[in-house]
């Protein structure tokens, strides 16, 4: 009953357009005052909620995605994409899904990259001839399945959570993004067949060569993260400061197009996001303490014991929910409310825990792009000026190839694992 009141507050203050975080910190705080609990118990709990190292991470990587899309690099992985498929029927199409693949791993920020893909790609696919709601379903579906590239700052938040290696989470969720990749990819062969989508550029080594060559500033990113972690050399803190430092000197040195005054806006708005999902894991811990003494977590793994010998039956349902707590309350807030509860059943059920974050993070990822209300699907449809309705046929096929590539990740765990495990992050 004190749950389900809490949960009132908290839908009523979100219609009455509170932002949600201040809503989550209302209705828990109400819920503590409530059910009698001592309000000692508060403070407490919001400086517990968040301190971590990892979340150090956050700014750097944030400012770092903000800096290098203002830099226009998004514009040179656009140019490589396309010179790597543009020959194939529906190419442009394609490269879409490769550069949003590529632009993830360096912009860490949702909604940076919708932005960044948007203003890029809408104007070339459209001059191309493709229909708007194919060019928003391209954007969505690709920055989507961008959610498992590190860094992305889901990432580092469901570390911080569960309590898990943010490093092996980032190296993890490489192949499992490539996996979802490949299934978009053979919904827009079959669409560029169906559709008669023409061919971009005729093939061409040169050209390949002058797109790799000015994509090689960006490209350095990947690598630098993906090679830092297997070897050992940097935890996910440095990694965030050793690709801020990157992208200040790549700003500086080889672009020379933002101004100093650009840079500390980017900056300043770096530390007012960090500063807004520190606050949010801080309340979020309030809930935590509720549900822990209303006896939510019993409750559940009562409720799961049925499934206790079927884990992939139990990933299905749970990341079901996460979709929806995705597309209704963001990605960060499903995280650190409904994870935090559903986490200890499914390490009791001998789930890996880097399995299990890698399927929240491929769920919520889903849940953002998710009609009707999913954020950031809004957003790719504000650049393409549609409604939901009209743009919700021709996104179907690139919904169902996000949710093979989730239930591929979730029956087959190397997936996720088989990296990690190499590079000697698992036992």
């Amino acid at each position: 009953m004190l749950l389900l009141t809490a949960a009132v507050i908290f839908v009523a203050l979100v219609v009455l357009s509170m932002p949600i975080v201040f809503s989550l910190a209302v209705a828990g705080i109400t819920g503590l005052w409530l059910g009698g609990y001592p309000l000692q118990q508060l403070p407490s709990a919001l400086v517990s909620g968040s301190q971590s190292w990892v979340l150090l991470a956050i700014p750097a990587f944030v400012f770092a995605g903000n800096l290098m899309e203002r830099c226009g690099m998004s514009h040179a992985l656009v140019e490589l994409a396309r010179a790597m498929v543009g020959w194939v029927r529906g190419g442009l199409g394609m490269s879409v899904i490769i550069v949003a693949y590529f632009f993830s791993d360096i912009c860490g920020s949702k909604m940076a990259e919708v932005s960044a893909l948007g203003s890029s790609l809408m104007p070339p696919l459209t001059k191309a001839g493709y229909d708007r709601r194919d060019s928003a379903s391209l954007i969505a579906a690709g920055t989507a399945m961008g959610m498992l590239v590190p860094p992305a700052i889901f990432m580092i938040v469901i570390a911080q959570v569960t309590n898990t290696s943010a490093v092996a989470l980032f190296v993890a969720g490489f192949v499992p993004a490539l996996v979802i990749m490949l299934c978009l990819m053979i919904v827009v062969y079959l669409r560029a067949r169906i559709c008669g989508w023409p061919v971009d550029v005729k093939p061409s080594l040169k050209r390949l060569g002058l797109a790799s060559l000015h994509a090689a500033v960006p490209m350095v990113v990947p690598f630098i993260i993906l090679a830092g972690f297997i070897f050992g050399v940097i935890t996910a803190t440095e990694a965030g400061a050793v690709v801020a430092a990157y992208a200040f000197l790549a700003a500086k040195l080889y672009y020379r197009n933002v101004s100093w005054r650009e840079m500390g806006k980017i900056a300043y708005d770096s530390a007012i996001l960090t500063a807004a999902v520190v606050f949010l894991l801080a309340v979020a811990s309030i809930y935590q303490y509720l549900m822990g003494v209303s006896g939510v977590p019993q409750m559940l793994a009562h409720v799961l014991e049925p499934l206790r010998s079927k884990p992939w039956l139990f990933l299905m349902g749970a990341a079901c929910i996460t979709v929806l707590f995705g597309m209704v309350l963001e990605g960060l807030p499903a995280a650190v409310v409904l994870i935090p509860v559903v986490f200890p059943i499914a390490e009791g059920m001998g789930i890996d825990p880097i399995h299990f974050n890698i399927v929240q993070t491929a769920a919520v990822g889903i849940g953002l792009f998710l009609p009707p209300m999913g954020v950031g699907l809004l957003m790719a449809l504000r650049f393409a000026n549609l409604s939901v309705g009209e743009h919700f046929r021709n996104y179907v096929p690139y919904l169902c190839a996000l949710v093979v590539g989730l239930l591929l990740i979730i029956c087959i765990p190397e997936i996720s694992l088989a990296l990690p495990r190499a590079a000697g992050l698992l036992r």
